[in-house]
């Protein structure tokens, strides 16, 4: 293996990692694809400030000139928002970004995958991928679920996001042996709404106790990660009846247009944004300022055990 022709960290990030000091990933898809300019700048810097504030380091990733990114300069950060040509990057498409020098936006499963290289052990997203809908047909089940099972971080997320099956999601990752946590909660979030009527089998009460699990976890051996649904706050989260009723009307929409794969997803947010009249554009923003803090805090319980 040779990373370090590939794998490039900033000196403060390479520094918190060696000194064993919390670290917290943040991808770039939601980025490049799940925001427009210059509002998605603006969330990017304040992710960031947020992942400090809560004394932990923030190591965004990208794929930028034939390497792998931990950690952006403001000119790089300016690139991913713009997105000009910026193409969406699953594990499949590493190496062919790398080789031709492609530009690419980190997904859950992609952004895992380079923490892990570069020694970080928790990473905050806004949604996991997970089973799609119809997939009993389709076959089309995120990239995310295979790395939750192999790779060795956790990620905090508002649960799945709720265009998918919520059931056979979790199906999915228990039958791969990862532990899906809540965060106070009992149920698997939603991601736009606090509930989706699938419970769950552990309710950790902080983020102390997230921390003491994954170390346990890592301590003895066990290969990969965890999923930490950690809920949107309750005074920016969306009614779940409402939340269906425009799901169904842009999943038709995806199907009269023939959208599938990976840009169903932001096709559907999208669209999802433009009916709910930017009301699910506020409350992604604030899911995503959420998991960043109870990631920090969880990376700071871990550091100090």
């Amino acid at each position: 293996m040779n990373l370090q022709k590939y794998l490039t960290v900033t000196p403060e990030i390479a520094e918190a990692v060696r000194e064993g000091k919390p670290v917290v990933a943040l991808e770039s898809t939601i980025l490049s694809h799940g925001m427009p300019y210059p509002q998605n700048l603006e969330f990017a810097h304040k992710v960031e400030e947020i992942v400090r504030g809560e004394g932990a380091v923030p190591a965004t990733t990208a794929i930028i000139g034939g390497k792998l990114k931990v950690g952006l300069t403001a000119d790089e950060l300016e690139i991913m928002c713009k997105a000009d040509g910026v193409g969406k990057v699953s594990r499949r498409d590493v190496a062919v970004y790398l080789a031709t020098g492609m530009t690419g936006a980190t997904t859950v499963a992609t952004t895992m995958m380079i923490a892990s290289m570069a020694g970080i052990r928790f990473f905050a997203t806004g949604g996991i991928g997970g089973v799609h809908r119809g997939a009993e047909k389709t076959m089309d089940i995120s990239a995310d679920l295979q790395e939750f099972a192999n790779t060795p971080v956790a990620v905090v997320c508002a649960g799945a996001k709720s265009i998918l099956d919520l059931g056979l999601t979790l199906e999915y990752l228990e039958t791969y042996g990862v532990p899906v946590l809540g965060l106070r909660t009992d149920e698997f979030p939603a991601f736009f709404c606090r509930t989706s009527g699938h419970k769950l089998d552990y309710n950790c009460p902080d983020e102390a106790t997230v921390a003491k699990i994954m170390k346990t976890k890592w301590d003895i051996g066990l290969k990969g990660g965890a999923v930490i649904g950690n809920p949107i706050p309750e005074e920016y989260a969306l009614d779940p009846v409402w939340m269906e009723e425009i799901i169904q009307k842009a999943l038709k929409q995806a199907d009269e247009q023939n959208i599938h794969g990976k840009n169903i997803t932001p096709f559907l947010l999208a669209h999802i944004k433009d009916m709910t009249e930017g009301v699910s554009f506020a409350s992604n923003l604030q899911l995503a300022y959420n998991n960043a803090r109870a990631a920090s805090r969880i990376a700071v319980a871990y550091a100090g055990l």
